[in-house]
């Protein structure tokens, strides 16, 4: 159990000074004199000196003030959320224990993301996803309620200590290195090439007419220009363009919202969630289509086929797979869901930012084509930006380890989670440099154009500690999504059948 302070008396005086009271404080009856006498007034100032200075009755280190309080990783491990009411959680960054229980559902990056730590060590996500690491620390000292027991180490026994480590070495020689520092120009180009592939695929209607073969060609122009669009709105989304948050900010509801027409505050809750905790089932959005569409990972399709759980047939999945997910996702769920989240958490910006996309679409388009043609178009390009994008988000993580959370630490999570592709000009830019999965998991704010460089950083880590570094060529990335899913489907069915 947690060491407190101050033993006994008013709760709330003990949890602010860290000392007991004084007599007088007590509340008194009209001229009733104080009964404890002298004496316990001197035993009082004895015991709070002794608490002051650090006597035997302290648990904790002096310097850290009065109040302090000490816990063990076994009563953070139990402040996870679970279990009856009242479900606290908690969670640790570099030693200092914080209560998340009523703030978690305010965290302006989301309740699941914050949630999804409680019960665990959450330094380096925490160094990961925060730019401004001073801003944001001055939030958490009202959350705090202790620090760990100096006889605690300061890893969790669940997480390997020497990875750590040496990925903390590995982090702070990234930034000597200046790897975390965008390259503006890149980007501006990279915008620049986005918004001439998206004018370039109006005028070809313009100038050439709306028969089929200048349909056709235009919609694979706005097809990459929106693809295009979306590998840039993900580096906007991981405050990777700009030195300053509010610049990512801006340009990412640019973006996200006027080129794409999706809610940028959505797109923002749903990814900082996936890479967090990377395929950890009911923890990554991004898996959650297991068990209702697809069977996923080894464990987990084995451990439905044993409860007799059978949503879909799912040993026909690699086949189903060709005509559901890449063609469908953003033209139904996504297309759907980003409204309907934007709406009821009232994200008023983002929606009339989405707003301006559908006017200037259908008032730009809708003056060349007929109002059937003009859906099938848009319809026919969202289906192929659905399947581009699919294809190369999918090919890193669906053929990984998928399983529940273990809680082992940042690097493990997410090295079990991702592989990469083999580098090329062509896969750089056609993948947005997520041909470089690994790097991109580990250093989420680096600037893609950085990702080479750290390599060979990463691989070298890699080695020291035995863990597989995946890299692939990119059809057989894409081949293994299908082979993935065969496999998870017959592992499904024999349990299912036979156990």
């Amino acid at each position: 159990m947690c060491r407190r302070n101050a033993p006994f008396g008013h709760p709330a005086q003990h949890r602010q000074s860290g000392r007991l009271p004084w007599p007088s404080e007590y509340p008194q009856k009209g001229g009733e004199k104080d009964e404890l006498g002298n004496l316990s007034v001197m035993l009082l100032k004895q015991f709070n000196f002794v608490q002051a200075f650090g006597g035997e009755e302290e648990d904790g280190d002096p310097a850290a003030g009065p109040g302090l309080r000490f816990f063990t990783w076994e009563e953070i491990g139990q402040r996870n959320g679970g279990g009856p009411p009242p479900q606290e959680r908690w969670l640790v960054i570099e030693r200092k224990v914080y209560d998340i229980s009523h703030f978690y559902r305010r965290h302006p990056g989301g309740a699941r993301l914050l949630e999804s730590h409680a019960g665990q060590d959450a330094t380096d996500a925490f160094v990961a996803f925060h730019v401004n690491k001073v801003l944001v620390s001055k939030y958490l000292k009202s959350l705090q309620i202790g620090e760990l027991a100096p006889d605690q180490p300061s890893i969790e026994p669940t997480k390997n200590k020497m990875l750590v480590k040496d990925f903390r070495e590995l982090r702070a020689t990234v930034e000597k290195m200046g790897l975390l520092e965008p390259n503006q120009l890149f980007f501006f180009l990279h915008l620049a090439h986005i918004l001439l592939l998206d004018t370039a695929a109006w005028l070809i209607l313009f100038y050439f007419g709306t028969s089929l073969m200048p349909f056709i060609v235009s919609l694979l122009v706005l097809t990459i220009s929106q693809v295009q669009a979306s590998w840039l709105q993900h580096d906007l989304g991981h405050l990777s363009v700009f030195r300053k948050t509010k610049w990512n900010h801006l340009l990412h509801k640019f973006v996200m919202c006027h080129l794409l027409g999706a809610s940028a505050k959505w797109w923002t809750l749903l990814h900082s969630q996936h890479h967090a905790k990377p395929n950890c089932f009911q923890k990554d959005p991004d898996i959650d289509m297991h068990p209702f569409l697809f069977t996923l990972g080894k464990k987990l399709s084995v451990e439905l086929g044993i409860k007799k759980k059978k949503y879909m047939p799912y040993n026909h999945q690699h086949k189903y797979f060709f005509i559901t997910l890449p063609p469908l996702l953003f033209p139904t769920y996504f297309q759907c869901h980003t409204f309907y989240i934007a709406y009821t958490k009232r994200y008023w910006a983002d929606l009339a930012w989405m707003l301006t996309f559908y006017i200037r679409f259908f008032f730009t388009y809708g003056a060349l084509l007929e109002i059937k043609s003009l859906l099938a178009y848009f319809f026919i390009f969202r289906m192929l930006e659905s399947s581009w994008f699919v294809w190369v988000s999918q090919m890193n993580h669906i053929p990984m380890d998928i399983y529940y959370d273990n809680n082992l630490d940042w690097a493990s999570t997410q090295l079990q989670a991702t592989c990469n592709v083999e580098q090329s000009l062509f896969n750089d830019w056609f993948t947005g440099h997520l041909n470089f999965q690994i790097e991109h998991h580990l250093f989420p704010t680096m600037p893609r154009h950085n990702y080479w460089k750290v390599a060979p950083l990463v691989k070298s880590l890699c080695a020291k500690h035995g863990i597989e570094y995946q890299c692939k060529p990119l059809l057989t990335a894409f081949a293994d999504i299908v082979h993935s899913l065969k496999n998870s489907g017959e592992l499904w069915l024999d349990a299912y059948l036979h156990k």
